[in-house]
């Protein structure tokens, strides 16, 4: 059943009294927290801070609006609405901002994030959903401004799914009919971010229930807002988005960001209309201040005139509810400041409990460290570079984990030559400490639960006798058939993925039979069709998100290396989107459409899985393991295969093929050749002819390039040929350079080599237009024969003369 909003027409004067009263402590609550979280900071305490002091009161209104089920996607100074919520209390705020990595007592983000980032669980412990249409949720913020609009699309499209599409099972877990609104908020200045005005155009054009609070204090830091937006008003720019009775569009609402009746007004508003009509709301709270600058880092009296701090004084949103508050004879100057005192007794006690708690293992550790250093002093003949190590651990009065770890290790120098008991006992403190430390800065970078892409097990396609070859795009066409009829949780949407069933045809017909919410167009804007991938996923959905070339990547990859790469992991798994990222490249023509980003893409979606078939029935396959999986994964097919000939498998949506394991395409025993994509096709045409010259190359496809050959087949193949060659269209030391590390330096290729191994890359720059263009600027049967010639040259130059 929806919650009913509480309106003050509901409650008797005492308990709607009672609710101000509230609201208005928890204001000076969080005005505290951010008071003394600054202190904090520049006494040494803590690193950053970033806090939402002059926020408090609008941030209120919203959290009495907000209902279970729904989403918010915020930024870094929304600590009042989550404190309102109770959601965030002043042990856990002060956790953050000391970055405490105990996820029970910093449930945010397990310290890996700064204080300000705030997020709530949902995941079991085992890694499976909560109910998350029974709680109150909130998307682990990022950092990049304007970052989190694009997974807010997302968020807000799961409840169109959700109220519009029938037989999805899962949904009571995750909605109750579509009912739930996704919440945005950002400041004024990131407006200026081309992904805010992106997402605010995919929404009024799909109507989804979004509601989008945008905080005005007329900053930037210290850039004003003169020079962040026209007219210096954002929904003043935004009026031709106002829904009327010529089109669809946005119900666009200004409020003043101190005024605690007209906030409450203006935010039940726009739960009701998006709620119900699934309409986006624009909320502009102006008027608002920022009383301790933007952050630790710098102070607004430097950049704000005299005029413009005494306003923000008389206009802080605290003070003016406050006022409102004796005007309207809901409490005695006397309660309140009885109040007041009762909250920073609250913040002082909070914050204590947060810094006895986040210092009360390292200063057991500097305990044990001293006693170490001091028996391995008194029994070496070093003793005197030891004991000074030893004092200064001593004497730290705030120990950190760092720097009791560092004085071991620079201790085990000084005993290098020598045996005893002291020093065996300090090494295995040492490794006990790391094993049991690290993994609170670098666990579930991936999946750590039975759903790892890890643990799907393979499952070879099977076919019919008289199985017919068929262009290779109606195995994916078929497979994708498979797959929304027996999962009505999928979805697809990209650039003219639906009418026309993709540029390539591998969903032909899916639209007419799925329904236009399934297998859906989207407009020219890749970041958004990766938000809306990331927020639907986050609901509990499979969404694949098409981006139509590989080189459009480019334009949402920031938004794929910060939020949905890390999201795993900046929550400590917590939280998860195990999205798959459709697109197609490899061996394309012309500099804007045959990019090869493959280095560019392993070194920043860490927390992927990359995945580069070279065929349709191996990429058909990597969807169907990743749906089974709980991982996010990109799958970049062979553009130019979608015609080449393929026999159709008879096991359509359910072989799989298994992530992280490379397969042999051709036995030999002189050279390792190593590829994936379409140059594996060149590769094998190069090796008829080396056959020919009594040159047995042997030829592996790497297929998935995170992660990377976890079976350690490659090492083997170099044992017995002990000569490896890395092929690849990407440029020099890009894709190549990463698999030759992996071979060579994590699987100890080196040891079996007799030859010096090598790349072959593309050139230096993208390829120029044409068939031309592509033979002269990425590496060419011709290219690969002679460079393996040129290795058994350098071996046996008798049998192997130099060809030129």
């Amino acid at each position: 059943m929806q919650e009913k909003t509480i309106e003050k027409n509901d409650l008797s004067f005492e308990d709607f009294k009672e609710q101000v009263i509230q609201d208005y402590k928890t204001a000076v609550i969080s005005r505290e927290c951010s008071l003394l979280g600054r202190r904090e900071v520049l006494t040494g305490k803590a690193k950053f801070g970033i806090f939402g002091d002059g926020k408090e009161v609008p941030q209120l209104a919203m959290a009495k609006a907000f209902q279970n089920g729904d989403f918010r996607s915020g930024y870094y100074r929304d600590q009042t609405f989550m404190m309102a919520l109770n959601l965030l209390s002043v042990e856990e705020f002060f956790a953050g901002l000391y970055g405490n990595t105990n996820l029970e007592k910093e449930p945010m983000a397990g310290g890996r994030q700064m204080g300000g980032h705030f997020g709530t669980h949902s995941l079991q412990e085992d890694g499976t959903w909560k109910n998350l249409a029974e709680q109150k949720n909130s998307s682990a913020d990022i950092s990049p401004t304007a970052g989190q609009m694009p997974r807010l699309l997302g968020l807000a499209q799961a409840s169109k799914i959700y109220r519009n599409v029938e037989g999805i099972d899962i949904a009571p877990q995750f909605s109750n009919k579509g009912n739930e609104i996704a919440w945005g908020t950002i400041g004024n200045a990131s407006t200026s971010e081309g992904l805010f005005w992106e997402t605010i155009n995919a929404a009024g054009v799909m109507q989804v229930p979004m509601v989008i609070s945008v905080w005005d204090d007329e900053y930037g830091i210290s850039v004003p807002a003169k020079y962040q937006t026209t007219k210096e008003n954002i929904s003043e720019i935004l009026k031709g988005f106002q829904r009327d009775e010529m089109g669809d569009g946005y119900e666009i609402i200004k409020v003043k960001g101190w005024s605690y009746p007209e906030l409450m007004e203006a935010y039940q508003k726009a739960s009701k209309i998006s709620r119900e009509e699934h309409v986006p709301v624009l909320i502009h709270v102006y008027e608002l201040t920022q009383p301790q600058g933007h952050s630790t880092s710098g102070s607004h009296e430097r950049y704000k005139s005299e005029d413009r701090l005494n306003w923000e004084k008389e206009y802080d949103c605290n003070v003016q509810m406050r006022q409102w508050i004796l005007e309207s004879d809901l409490a005695t100057e006397d309660e309140l400041k009885a109040l007041e005192k009762e909250a920073k007794k609250i913040v002082r006690e909070g914050k204590k409990a947060a810094w006895n708690e986040v210092t009360q293992g390292p200063k057991a550790a500097q305990k044990e460290m001293t006693s170490l250093l001091d028996n391995l002093a008194q029994s070496s003949s070093n003793r005197s570079f030891i004991q000074p190590l030893k004092e200064e651990i001593e004497q730290l009065g705030n120990p950190e984990k760092h720097q009791i770890l560092r004085a071991g290790r620079k201790a085990l120098r000084y005993v290098r030559e020598e045996n005893n008991s002291a020093k065996s006992e300090l090494i295995n403190w040492i490794d006990n400490y790391v094993n049991i430390t690290q993994p609170d800065y670098s666990s579930h970078l991936h999946s750590e639960s039975e759903f790892s892409a890890l643990n799907i097990d393979a499952i070879l396609p099977t076919y019919d006798a008289d199985a017919e070859d068929v262009d290779a795009r109606l195995i994916l066409r078929n497979n994708f058939d498979k797959i929304f009829s027996n999962k009505p949780e999928t979805l697809i949407f990209g650039e003219d993925t639906g009418n026309i069933g993709d540029v390539n045809q591998g969903l032909e017909g899916m639209q007419e039979k799925y329904g236009e919410l399934r297998v859906a167009d989207a407009g020219i804007r890749e970041a958004t069709i990766l938000g809306q991938g990331i927020g639907m996923a986050m609901r509990g959905l499979r969404p694949i998100a098409e981006i139509q070339y590989l080189d459009y990547i480019l334009y949402a990859l920031q938004i794929m290396s910060d939020d949905l790469a890390t999201l795993h992991y900046r929550t400590k798994g917590k939280q998860k989107a195990p999205l798959i990222v459709r697109t197609r490249g490899h061996r394309l023509e012309g500099i804007w459409h045959s990019g090869s980003p493959m280095g560019g893409l392993v070194h920043l979606l860490r927390g992927i899985h990359i995945l580069v078939p070279r065929n349709m029935t191996i990429a058909a396959g990597f969807y169907n393991t990743l749906l089974e999986c709980d991982e996010p994964g990109l799958i970049v097919e062979c553009l130019n295969g979608y015609r080449l000939k393929e026999k159709m498998p008879n096991n359509l949506g359910e072989f799989r093929t298994p992530v992280g394991v490379v397969e042999t395409i051709r036995e030999g025993e002189d050279i390792t050749l190593v590829s994936y994509g379409s140059t594996l096709r060149i590769i094998e045409q190069a090796a008829k002819d080396l056959l020919e010259v009594g040159i047995n190359a042997e030829i592996i496809d790497v297929q998935s390039l995170l992660p990377f050959d976890i079976n350690h087949d490659l090492v083997k193949s170099v044992a017995k040929t002990n000569r490896l060659l890395v092929i690849d269209e990407d440029v020099p030391g890009g894709a190549s350079a990463y698999i030759l590390q992996e071979i060579v330096e994590n699987q100890n290729g080196y040891k079996h080599l007799d030859s010096k191994p090598q790349t072959l890359t593309a050139k230096a720059h993208r390829p120029a237009y044409g068939t031309d263009g592509d033979y002269f600027s990425k590496p060419s049967a011709e290219d690969v024969f002679e460079k393996v010639y040129e290795i058994f040259n350098e071996v046996n130059p008798n049998q192997f003369p130099a060809l030129k």
